[in-house]
């Protein structure tokens, strides 16, 4: 990693990867949508842009002194913060069937975010940073199964982490610790030697109508109903529920990595799930000057 360099060129808070750095980070993305995939995950890459209203109807605030967003000036485009957003406007004023749900999605996208108001020790190397990788998983339901869909989210992650051999706990955070968008959300930390403490890795929210109401995300339920009348009738369109989960956002996994698999010589040992992924590296060792 090159930190020093990456100041010089694009400011503090940016990075190079180079060598194995570079190849531990695809290892994790090839690694982890590989195995969504097989859970029937559709695969998407995303654009980089989206516009404000896009963010907003997302339940983010794109502008003001303590935004996230980075904004393009002169333009109604910002940098996405995460593929939640470009997942959730990829059926914004859409009516689906109901044989179409649920919808499975997991994306690859570069994440931007100024990190405003940020401070500590934890703004210093990888864990906090202005752009990085990032595999989001993304999930259009029932009202009725969001839920459940919930549990699958978190087990996922839960199976995903516990693969990489990391040591984490999961946390039902209280409603003020909630986002807008955010019904119910739990969080995963995984144990930080650097910080010595737990640090973020990702979370899993549902949204429920939240943002299928502002993105006027619909379907048509399947079943007729009675009318008044005693006739059949079409039933009403409904609003789905949305989810959105983090499968590997890069720089804190590669952390949560290079502190807990360290040996004593200084080399660092690779997970065994990511060593197929990296030409089937073992170790990760010092380069002789």
């Amino acid at each position: 990693m090159d930190f020093e360099a990456a100041a010089e060129v694009s400011g503090t808070k940016f990075y190079y990867l180079k060598n194995e750095g570079m190849l531990l980070e695809l290892a994790l993305v090839n690694w982890a949508l590989s195995e969504l995939v097989k859970r029937g995950f559709v695969p998407y890459s995303t654009p980089d842009l989206v516009r404000s209203s896009v963010i907003e109807k997302c339940g983010f605030q794109p502008r003001g002194s303590n935004t996230q967003v980075y904004s393009v000036e002169g333009t109604d485009l910002c940098l996405a913060g995460t593929a939640e957003i470009l997942l959730g406007g990829l059926y914004m004023d859409q009516i689906l069937s109901e044989k179409q749900l649920p919808l499975k999605l997991v994306a690859f996208s570069h994440c931007f975010r100024t990190e405003a108001g940020a401070a500590g020790s934890a703004t210093r190397g990888l864990y906090r940073v202005h752009q990085f990788s990032k595999l989001e998983m993304f999930v259009i339901c029932k009202p009725e199964d969001s839920e459940r869909f919930h549990e699958e989210l978190i087990s996922i992650e839960e199976e995903l982490f516990s693969s990489l051999g990391l040591h984490f706990k999961i946390l039902d955070m209280p409603t003020e610790d909630l986002g807008a968008p955010a019904y119910r959300k739990y969080d995963f930390e995984a144990w930080m030697p650097g910080l010595d403490r737990y640090g973020e890795i990702s979370s899993a929210s549902n949204c429920t109508d939240y943002q299928s109401r502002r993105l006027s995300i619909r379907y048509r339920p399947t079943d007729d109903i009675i009318l008044p009348t005693g006739k059949k009738g079409k039933a009403p369109l409904q609003f789905a529920h949305t989810l959105n989960a983090t499968a590997v956002a890069v720089p804190r996994m590669i952390v949560s990595i290079l502190e807990n698999f360290q040996q004593s010589d200084g080399s660092i040992l690779i997970p065994k799930v990511l060593q197929p992924y990296m030409s089937g590296r073992e170790l990760i060792c010092r380069k002789s000057n």
